[in-house]
């Protein structure tokens, strides 16, 4: 099935609890900030608490569309754990060919659909399929979080190695200062920019409070409006 290609961005991380959903959440954020249509979307979320689907409730409560949850989230697992194991213990089977309908069906009612992979860029997803393959499927230019500590150069450089082998454009990259005792945190940085094919698009500092009004600040929109498509 032939698929039209409308905006979006797919977020992704060099590692879990990098703050693949936060940074979404501020990509959202600015965009809405510009009058632009968005919804979150988060395929597939695992690790369930009280209740809820924390990093799904945080998308959800920053898009300016509504949308069906079914759409936004389309699996929803309990354990907090690689989501093809999890998927396996609560007998449910990750297709991304129901990932792609639920997709279309958002695009066609935002201008803007950002959606934040699971984990890593290469984190399985069933017996045949990972994260890279979802990415491919919905063919959009992707986003890369790099979560700023000790060790983020080697998993920042093997992801965009990753994703341009996956034949997908590397629309740029942030940085997201998690950890506020890093040592060399500028000098990291400057490391990244010499080596990454793709523009700095913010760098994030680390916060004890989700404020998305002041952190969307440092995400630099008018790139990240001509990257995906909205400023023709």
């Amino acid at each position: 099935m032939t698929r039209t290609k409308p905006s979006g961005l797919f977020v992704t991380g060099t590692d879990t609890g990098v703050g693949k959903t936060y940074i979404s959440c501020l990509l959202l954020h600015a965009l809405a900030a510009r009058n632009i249509a968005v919804v979150g979307m988060k395929p597939i979320v695992a690790g369930c608490e009280n209740s809820q689907w924390q990093d799904v409730e945080l998308l959800r409560s920053t898009s300016n569309v509504d949308v069906p949850l079914r759409d936004l989230n389309p699996y929803a697992l309990h354990a907090p754990i690689a989501p093809h194991i999890a998927a396996r213990q609560e007998g449910v089977t990750l297709k991304i060919a129901h990932i792609g309908q639920c997709y279309d069906r958002l695009a066609g009612t935002a201008e803007v659909v950002v959606v934040e992979g699971v984990g890593g860029f290469l984190v399985p997803i069933n017996a045949d399929e990972t994260t890279a393959d979802l990415a491919k499927t919905l063919d959009l230019p992707v986003m890369l979080v790099v979560g700023m500590r000790l060790g983020c150069i080697n998993h920042a450089l093997l992801t965009a190695q990753a994703i341009k082998h996956a034949g997908l454009c590397l629309a740029g990259w942030i940085a997201n200062c998690i950890d506020p005792g890093m040592l060399a945190q500028e000098e990291n940085i400057a490391a990244l920019r010499q080596r990454i094919d793709a523009p700095l698009l913010g760098c994030v500092p680390f916060a004890e409070t989700f404020d998305l009004t002041q952190q969307a600040q440092r995400i630099e929109v008018d790139k990240l409006i001509q990257i995906i498509g909205q400023g023709d």
